[in-house]
């Protein structure tokens, strides 16, 4: 029979886990909820545990589901959002919370309390930052570390092991201490490209960067909390599951577990390498395509054959998605959590509830029927010629590399009906859409040539997303066939570690294949170049706003 492999994926509001054959055919899935506190404004915090278990019922479901027996499972990838999870020595949570319960032990991505620390460390101007756009984000582990020794040092002391969350997975899976060139490269400041391969590292740490922003008592350690044992993305685990965990998920102690992945780069993983006709093979030109995975927030992942440093977009990273090329990562804060803020805290949410309950849609195809109907022949996108926003609700991670800027809305009225807020989402969808133009404009600028975007996520399923977005960008948009694109990439991983194929990526173009084509509209090229010029005005009035108002008072 047939091998099969599962890949694992815990984003921000729930874990996830699917069942695909060599040929990325999804056979079952399942999802759960995972729990999340917000003690305090900017804090956002989850628990390792609640985690862990969530993936035990997924994977237990999926096979239930599938009606397929454990000996069939021969690989298991894991990919997670990049949030900082504590353990102390006998791997027991460890608290990073001002509730001090130990149970919340993990600093979610989106946490923006370190923000103080990103600005201390981007002081510093070392050249590891040059490998993070110049500026280090409060969303990544450094700043988070700082935060902790700074504001709760018996946590600091008690705790042994920091883990990128997806490498917290595969230690839970597999009892063995494996960091991924992935996560470390891309959020911890690993220098992955320095060094030769070795039995157990590639690539180094930085002292005198860890000494210099105040952590150099992890130098001192030799790493040991942060990792000092770190692989390529896909490489398999020596043992495997071990058999605690394989009967937890009710699988076979041993079952190969590849070195986990982020899991905005496994949705990469999942779609960038696949065939598409009429257009050039990825391998042949990887600069022409950008992976944009849509979800709570968005990344928008390319890779390329040689570094690229731009001002305010992460990277270059090497070897964090795709094997020996470089990737560059822009990024929005909020995007699909964006979205739902303004749909559901805004006047008419309620009516918009009771409205699509009745036609028994849910509230986004509900809106989408609104705004065709608004339209009255005329294309979607006039309907915000005076309705403007500007999406920094929790901060611009790229090209702006800001996490203090704020949302502002342009062109309010009285009225506060239905319609009022289906142009309230149209122009807010515009806005992430022109926010995504901004970081294409750059990467081209640096040498990409980028026409293509391969898209998965949440937003993507939503066709205004999608056609607003291949608009504005005056890309065409492809999905793949399977639409689960970032389980996908992590069955990849698990099909890879197992020796199901030998390279990742043959895993990738044989695992992925294309679906539909959104192309842009071009009598919108005009419209939208007008709209642009708004997008960046606004950026412009806030700054000066910020100006007037940071001017010193005359008293």
């Amino acid at each position: 029979m047939d091998p099969l492999y599962i890949g694992v994926d815990v984003g921000t509001g729930s874990a996830r886990a699917g069942l695909f054959n060599a040929r990325g055919e999804l056979l079952a899935s399942e999802a759960m909820e995972i729990q999340m506190w917000k003690p305090k404004r900017d804090f956002v915090e989850q628990s390792s545990e609640n985690i862990w278990n969530s993936v035990v019922f997924c994977v237990q479901e999926i096979l239930k589901k599938a009606g397929v027996s454990s000996d069939r499972v021969k690989g298991l990838g894991f990919d997670a959002t990049c949030s900082l999870v504590c353990l102390d020595e006998f791997d027991r949570p460890v608290t990073v919370s001002p509730s001090g319960e130990d149970s919340q032990n993990v600093i979610v991505w989106m946490d923006h309390r370190a923000k103080e620390y990103a600005e201390i460390i981007n002081r510093t101007e070392h050249s590891v930052l040059e490998f993070v756009g110049k500026k280090i984000s409060p969303e990544m582990e450094l700043p988070k570390l700082l935060w902790l020794k700074n504001h709760l040092p018996d946590s600091w002391i008690k705790t042994k092991r920091f883990f990128d969350l997806p490498d917290y997975l595969t230690y839970r899976a597999t009892g063995k201490e494996v960091r991924s060139l992935c996560s470390t490269v891309c959020k911890w400041t690993y220098l992955g490209h320095e060094g030769a391969e070795s039995k157990d590292n590639i690539g180094h740490w930085s002292d005198s960067f860890f000494r210099e922003i105040g952590l150099g008592d992890l130098v001192n350690e030799n790493y040991a909390r942060v990792g000092n044992r770190v692989r390529p993305v896909g490489e398999r685990i020596s043992g495997g599951l071990c058999s605690r965990s394989a009967n937890e998920l009710g699988l076979l102690e041993g079952t190969a577990v590849g070195v986990s992945i982020i899991d905005a780069h496994a949705g990469g993983l999942g779609m960038i390498g696949m065939d598409l006709k009429g257009q050039a093979s990825f391998s042949e030109a990887p600069e022409k395509r950008l992976a944009l995975i849509g979800g709570t927030s968005s990344c928008h992942m390319a890779v390329s054959k040689e570094p690229k440093f731009i001002e305010g977009v992460w990277g270059p990273y090497f070897s964090a998605m795709v094997p020996d090329l470089w990737l560059t990562e822009g990024g929005q804060s909020a995007t699909g959590s964006l979205v739902d803020h303004v749909v559901f805290h805004s006047p008419g949410s309620n009516e918009l509830i009771e409205q699509s309950r009745e036609e028994g849609v849910n509230e986004y195809e509900y809106l989408n029927e609104v705004l065709d109907r608004l339209c009255e022949g005329k294309p979607m996108a006039w309907l915000t010629e005076n309705f403007h926003v500007c999406p920094y609700f929790h901060g611009n991670r790229s090209p702006r590399a800001n996490p203090n800027l704020v949302g502002m809305l342009s062109g309010l009225h009285l009225s506060t009906k239905v319609e009022d807020l289906a142009i309230l989402y149209l122009a807010t969808i515009q806005a992430i859409a022109y926010g995504t133009r901004h970081i294409i404009e750059e990467m081209n600028e640096a040498g990409f040539s980028i026409d293509l975007l391969c898209v998965c996520g949440g937003g993507c399923k939503n066709p205004v997303f999608l056609q607003q977005h291949a608009d504005i960008t005056g890309c065409s948009l492809v999905q793949g066939k399977e639409p689960e694109s970032v389980l996908l990439g992590s069955a990849m991983i698990g099909a890879y570690a197992s020796g199901g194929f030998s390279t990742l990526e043959q895993a990738m173009k044989s695992m992925a294949s294309a679906g539909k084509t959104t192309k842009p509209e071009l009598s919108l090229v005009e419209y939208h170049s007008k709209k642009y010029k708004v997008f960046h005005k606004l950026y412009e009035d806030q700054r000066s706003y910020k100006k007037i108002m940071d001017s010193p008072l005359n008293l």
